[in-house]
């Protein structure tokens, strides 16, 4: 067993999960959609990385051998970043922005869009489901 493979006990059995870059690889998956829960590898990076490594994409992590999964690997490591190495790239590059108070770092820092979008509607994603509204926008008489 390499390090490549992580034991697993289920009903009895051991079973190996493949891991590459710190995610577990899913067995019952197509490997051009395995790889893809490896954050900063999409549908196209992996197709790309299955041809470097020549494994067929219509194989199942569990088929793989020793091997294919060091191919794999070192496919990976070699040519890409990924998992933690790439987050702390894109959060220099934030506090970058930040740092030099461009606008769009003025927008990551107060958690608004920072691509254009409108936020009078619409940006729920980024500001919280934080509905800042007091009704139709009439005023309403005092009764006396």
């Amino acid at each position: 067993m390499s390090f490549a493979e992580t034991p697993s006990i289920s009903k009895g059995r051991v079973k190996l999960i493949m891991r590459i870059a710190g995610t577990n690889i899913p067995d019952n998956k197509r490997l051009e959609i395995a790889l893809t829960y490896i954050y900063g590898i999409g549908r196209f990076s992996a197709l790309r990385i299955l041809e470097e490594a020549k494994v067929p994409p219509e194989m199942h992590s569990k088929d793989l051998k020793g091997e294919e999964i060091n191919r794999l690997r070192n496919a990976i490591e070699k040519n890409y970043k990924v998992e933690g190495e790439l987050r702390r790239v894109v959060a220099m590059n934030i506090k970058r922005l930040r740092d030099i108070g461009s606008y769009r770092g003025l927008r990551h820092a107060r958690g608004l869009p920072s691509r254009g979008q409108r936020t009078r509607t619409n940006s729920r994603t980024r500001r919280g489901n934080v509905r800042k509204t007091m009704g139709s926008g009439k005023r309403k008489l005092d009764k006396k």
